[in-house]
């Protein structure tokens, strides 16, 4: 098990640094100077020239590939180009609100996805599971965005029982925080729950199948025993993976329902510096979703050898 963390960990360090290389390289053959773009078409060279001094874009790009590792690894990320406001604060303040959307959205899947996918799997001859399977096959079709849209409608114009947009921090007015939270996670963890909804019913099924099930059904355990004490552990593992795709797919989700809902997270901080080629800042939040995304990997692959002892075998 050590032998298999520490494999991972090298695998992450390996994969974080390939992974800044190509976001700094990407960023810095896109078109356009930032320091003129932060002055504007009228500045003067002289103006342009002290400003490219003063962000270090006068260096050689191994010099300033190197100036933002250092700034990463130490969370000093200099300023941005636009505001010239330092950059870490705002995406501190701005991943807590993320956190708060992505995190509830994910619990809000899993949560109506496990039971779901599980009944569907259990009555998969029966009407009412293929009434099940028909619904999460809606689900999947329909994108976040456009749930966010039909959740205002319905909640929010027509009933007028949760606020349409908006965000207020649980520690200013936390029954305004849970009104304002609960439709933009709706949003995305109903979409995400009809999408796991249809994995869980696929992991089911085919444990079911599995000659372990058919001796506990045997020995005189119901369907529903069987699966609780037998099956769902192993048909965990590839539930979990795509729990773990779907962190990523929530982050980028984000971005979109952050605009519907007027919340000020990181998707929103990172359309705002694409819309002012604020390049500074648009570098370093998707840097930041990446070193998400590929943590989340890690995390999940020790995950298996937690749900399957069989995979700790010559992993010491």
């Amino acid at each position: 098990m050590i032998l298999r963390v520490v494999r991972r960990l090298a695998i992450l360090i390996v994969s974080l640094l390939v992974s800044s290389a190509l976001v700094f390289a990407f960023m810095a053959v896109l078109p356009g100077d930032p320091a003129r773009v932060a002055l504007g078409v009228n500045a003067s060279e002289d103006a342009v020239a002290q400003l490219r001094q003063q962000f270090g874009l006068d260096q050689p790009l191994v010099t300033q590939y190197l100036d933002w590792m250092r700034g990463l690894l130490t969370f000093h990320l200099g300023d941005s180009y636009v505001s010239r406001a330092p950059i870490g604060p705002q995406i501190a303040d701005r991943l807590q609100v993320t956190l708060w959307l992505v995190v509830t959205a994910t619990v809000i899947a899993a949560l109506i996805a496990v039971p779901l996918g599980v009944l569907a799997a259990l009555r998969h001859r029966r009407p009412s599971g293929l009434a099940l399977s028909a619904l999460s096959q809606v689900g999947v079709a329909v994108p976040s965005f456009l749930a966010g849209i039909l959740l205002i409608t319905v909640f929010a114009v027509e009933l007028g029982w949760l606020p349409a947009n908006g965000w207020t921090p649980p520690n200013v007015d936390p029954v305004m925080f849970v009104k304002q939270l609960i439709l933009p996670a709706l949003s995305l963890g109903l979409v995400q729950a009809a999408v796991l909804t249809r994995y869980v019913r696929s992991s089911i099924l085919d444990v079911q199948g599995e000659d372990y099930m058919r001796t506990a059904r045997a020995k005189g355990l119901s369907a529903a025993a069987a699966m609780r004490r037998h099956g769902l552990r192993n048909a965990a593992i590839p539930v979990v993976t795509v729990l773990a795709l779907q962190l990523a797919t929530l982050l980028v989700g984000a971005v979109v329902v952050e605009r519907v809902f007027v919340i000020p997270g990181l998707g929103s901080l990172l359309l705002d510096a694409v819309g002012q080629r604020d390049l500074k800042i648009v570098q370093d939040v998707v840097m930041l979703l990446v070193v998400a995304v590929l943590v989340v990997n890690v995390v999940v692959d020790l995950l298996y050898a937690v749900i399957d002892p069989r995979l700790r075998v010559g992993t010491r």
